[in-house]
């Protein structure tokens, strides 16, 4: 990775862009943005056109005859050319600008829009490269901001280079690094160390393991025995639905995860994964809420687990499935060692022995750990043995689960707040649910069926951590000291 130019112009840059003094420069996207985006209009017009001729087929060919292939012909070409005109002045619509604290995305056509990315509140930047524009050698940038479900903001599209070294640039900005000067006149280059990969035929044995290959499985062999039970092909379809929505999920989870690399930076934890569309994200250091590790019973004999994590900005993410996701699938080891890139001290003398004991232990034996009482099994039959909760001087690791093991680990200064729910049958049995609450995402801190004395006073303590352990957090800027030396 080279440290380039601090402010990368896209080709189309326009020098009379720039506003009044501490104003940003603002640049155009790619001229060929229009293109890569103008295909979903064929996409949508091609699905049209089935939902639309598919049921009538007789008569659209009958249509076809009286009015001959030109007109037809000549009105799929206006759309796809009007379509493609609309992306065209969008495009010359659409600028982007940065500077030391944030940046713009100015868009619209008929209405004029502004977005705004503060760096101080980027969770994660990430390099998307969908398919088309794999080929063409682009890529779009994409800024995950703490806010609500519509808060992040996309530049797309760039050159691969250029917005993988505006990324570099935007990085350094948000952890704090000035640079412009004498003394340091370039972003200054991350280096990285790749710590997991994730090869193929693991990825697929996993997904062989998974209960939606179950579940294909047995809708597959039902389809097939109905068909030949009642002897009408029509039976299958009713189970079509439920072959193409395992199906479905188990390719988006082959082909998201496909790949998958971490490595460790002073800029953050580097992603890189995906088949058909390639994606690299960076997430910052301190971004990450709550970590999840997670093992189905299938993957008890290899001891497989699967590292699952909740970012801010990540939670209404459309591809959520794969961007909150830290370890697809590896051993106990590569699970721990994805665990420590989010939390590197857990502040205990011996913290493989802890985390070994949350992940396969039962009962509260160990110093510390507040499990479910005995009552609890009237609600929880299976996993109240293995249902607990210990605080370490970093952090709450929350075990529970039987048939699918989990561990959740939230680090004190990320509890966003506490509370204590309180079942009807949970007051009969005197227990209670302690809640960490997190930012939205796949991972959702709680401790269910405490004895409900003991769920108040961990409430509290938990609270003070929590407020303890925010005061004495560290700057955001994580990165000026680790470059301040030569």
């Amino acid at each position: 990775m080279t440290a380039q130019d601090p402010l990368p112009a896209a080709p189309t840059a326009d020098p009379a862009a720039a506003g009044p003094v501490g104003e940003p420069v603002w640049h155009r996207v790619h001229p060929v943005t229009p293109a890569v985006k103008g295909w979903k209009i064929i996409a949508v017009l091609l699905v049209v056109a089935a939902q639309q001729v598919g049921p009538n087929l007789v008569n659209a060919g009958e249509m076809v005859d009286s009015v001959g292939w030109l007109p037809v012909v000549g009105v799929l070409v206006a759309v796809i050319l009007i379509g493609f005109g609309y992306a065209a002045v969008a495009w010359r619509m659409t600028r982007y600008g940065v500077d030391a604290e944030a940046v713009y995305l100015k868009t619209g056509v008929l209405f004029r829009q502004q977005r705004t990315a503060r760096l101080d509140r980027v969770q994660a930047i990430d390099v998307v490269q969908p398919v088309l524009a794999r080929l063409l050698g682009l890529a779009e940038l994409r800024f995950e901001v703490a806010g609500g479900s519509d808060s992040s903001v996309t530049l797309a599209f760039l050159k691969e280079e250029s917005a993988q070294r505006l990324r570099n640039e935007l990085l350094a900005r948000s952890a704090g690094i000035e640079f412009g000067t004498e003394e340091q006149p370039e972003a200054p280059a991350a280096p990285e160390r790749e710590v997991l990969v994730v090869p193929a035929n693991r990825l697929v044995g996993g997904l062989l393991r998974s209960v939606s290959i179950l579940v294909l499985a047995v809708g597959v062999v039902a389809a097939i025995v109905i068909t030949v039970v009642s002897g009408q092909i029509g039976m299958v379809f009713t189970m079509l639905p439920m072959v193409l929505g395992a199906g479905g999920y188990l390719w988006q989870r082959f082909a998201g995860e496909f790949n998958f690399r971490a490595a460790q930076s002073p800029d953050g934890i580097r992603l890189r994964h995906g088949l058909l569309e390639s994606r690299s994200q960076t997430v910052p250091p301190g971004r990450v809420q709550a970590v999840r590790l997670t093992q189905a019973w299938l993957w008890r004999r290899k001891d497989w687990w699967r590292v699952e994590v909740n970012v801010a900005g990540y939670g209404q993410a459309e591809n959520q499935q794969t961007e909150n996701i830290l370890l697809p699938v590896g051993d106990r080891d590569d699970a721990l060692l994805a665990l420590w890139l989010v939390l590197p001290d857990l502040g205990v003398a011996d913290p493989r022995a802890v985390l070994d004991e949350a992940l396969s232990g039962t009962g509260t034996a160990s110093p510390g750990v507040v499990g479910s009482p005995r009552r609890a099994r009237w609600l929880d039959p299976l996993a109240w043995r293995r249902t607990a909760v210990v605080a370490t001087e970093r952090a709450v690791l929350i075990r529970s689960g039987c048939l699918v093991r989990r561990l959740v680990v939230v680090p004190h200064e990320r509890t966003q707040s506490l509370g204590l729910t309180q079942g009807p049958l949970q007051r009969r049995l005197a227990l209670a649910t302690v809640v960490l609450h997190s930012t939205p995402g796949p991972v959702r801190p709680f401790v269910p069926h405490l004895d409900q004395a003991a769920a108040g006073a961990f409430l509290g303590e938990q609270a003070d951590r929590a407020r303890a352990a925010r005061a004495a957090a560290g700057p955001e800027r994580w990165m000026r000291q680790q470059v301040a030396a030569p």
